[in-house]
């Protein structure tokens, strides 16, 4: 680890909390849901609750791991961004573009670090509340005592550190190549997520309507599609900014801005998308699947439960996830507009009207987000149904999406308001000078 980075992270603590967040709350959900296999690998556990634990860790603890890059990658882009004239400085002054890439990556493995040591105490806590969880509904037994082990520790710090490290490689190695980005491998891999995604959804016509495996298909099928909408996210902004009909001084400098930041947007966008498709997909497809047991009136079995479990569980996650990633984001980018905000306060715009963009702003990104998340659960939600109840759209589906924009919208619009309003309290000369 470089004395440059100790150096920067001592003299600008403030600017890491972003990164150590997400890096504490990726490594609490890692070692929490690891530590079942720690619980699991025990003496004396039975075959049921030793597969029932082996799958929850094995689940949760992949998409945990997904995630934590995620999140990492998205406020690491941002911080690095918004450190471009320090590290162009730093290059000016000698500095390599070798040893810039080891103080960031430096930087996020220190924080990254100290980020999964913080989250040990609360892993253990969250795995013994999981232990209960499964134990009140009957997937676990009684006997099986918690235990916190050398699987949740190696892999909560390990993933972690990975994430971060790779994360911010992968940040700083687009600002010192002068900012190309390889968009021929990016449209490669979302056009690959695409039609797999496709497929798997297409592959649920090939399951009967009892068949336990029926809603694995569709839900990685609108996964992958929701990664393949984020994958092009700068590309699909601004195919939707070229057709919005918005007129006005705050629709036109709205949409004016998002085309000039489009690819600095990207991860609230995947963000939005990801968190639309998985959680509306879903949680729709297990109240079809638990409305239509309860129909029978079968009794679940332990396979059904566990994977009910599982569903909630990850859909809660994500939840957890986009909301830091976007309160990260935007309050990150909204903070380093300050100078901007001045600008146009001194150019005769009151806070009133600075505000009506951001909000404008707010709901292009949300309203896109939405959409192309929407789409992609659709995909996986109407073939299960179709299979399953020989309806279309389930009846279930317009709730759970609603509930799902409203969150999304909130989170957005509400980080990316209050953000602004409080930037504008500084006076626009202050702002203009201070950010110069």
């Amino acid at each position: 680890m470089s004395v440059l980075a100790l150096r920067s992270i001592r003299r600008r603590p403030g600017r890491f909390l972003a990164t150590l967040l997400s890096a504490f709350l990726g490594a609490a959900i890692i070692m929490a849901f690891n530590s079942m296999h720690d619980t699991a690998g025990q003496d004396g556990v039975d075959p049921v609750s030793s597969e029932t634990l082996g799958t929850a860790a094995g689940v949760v603890g992949g998409y945990g791991s997904l995630l934590v890059f995620f999140a990492v990658a998205s406020t690491l882009t941002v911080n690095v961004r918004q450190r471009t004239a320090e590290l162009d400085l730093l290059r000016c002054s000698g500095a390599t573009p070798a040893q810039i890439r080891r103080m960031v990556v430096g930087e996020a493995v220190a924080v990254a670090l100290v980020g999964a040591a913080l989250a040990i105490g609360p892993a253990m806590l969250g795995g013994r509340a999981l232990l209960d969880m499964f134990q009140d509904s009957g997937q676990v037994a009684r006997s099986v005592d918690y235990s916190f082990g050398p699987i949740a520790l190696s892999s909560g710090v390990s993933i972690t550190l990975l994430a971060s490290a790779g994360a911010a490689f992968l940040a700083v190695r687009r600002l010192t190549r002068g900012g190309r980005e390889r968009t021929g491998a990016k449209r490669f891999l979302a056009g690959a997520a695409l039609v797999t995604g496709a497929s798997a959804a297409g592959a649920t016509f090939l399951f009967s309507a009892t068949d336990e495996m029926l809603m694995a298909a569709p839900a990685y099928g609108a996964i992958l599609l929701s990664v393949g909408f984020a994958l092009l996210s700068p590309r699909l902004l601004k195919g939707v900014l070229d057709r919005l009909p918005l007129s006005g001084a705050s629709g036109w400098l709205a949409v004016r801005n998002l085309r000039r930041r489009a690819s600095h947007l990207a991860g609230i966008l995947v963000s939005l998308i990801l968190f639309t498709a998985v959680s509306t997909a879903t949680l729709t497809m297990q109240s079809v699947e638990s409305d239509a047991v309860k129909a029978s009136g079968l009794v679940k079995s332990v396979d059904a439960k566990n994977l009910e479990t599982l569903n909630l569980t990850v859909v809660g996650i994500i939840a957890v996830f986009v909301c830091v990633m976007l309160v990260n984001s935007l309050y990150a980018a909204t903070t380093y507009r300050s100078r901007e905000f001045g600008q146009q306060r001194l150019a005769g715009a009151t806070p009133g009207q600075v505000l009506a963009v951001v909000g404008a702003e707010g709901v292009i990104l949300t309203v896109t987000g939405v959409f192309f998340g929407t789409v992609a659960a659709l995909a996986g939600v109407v073939p299960f149904t179709v299979v399953r109840t020989d309806a279309v759209l389930p009846d279930q589906f317009l709730g759970v999406w609603l509930a799902m924009v409203a969150l999304a919208a909130a989170v957005t619009l509400g980080t990316g308001l209050g953000t602004a309003r409080r930037v504008l309290r500084t006076p626009a000369v202050g702002a203009v000078t201070s950010a110069a």
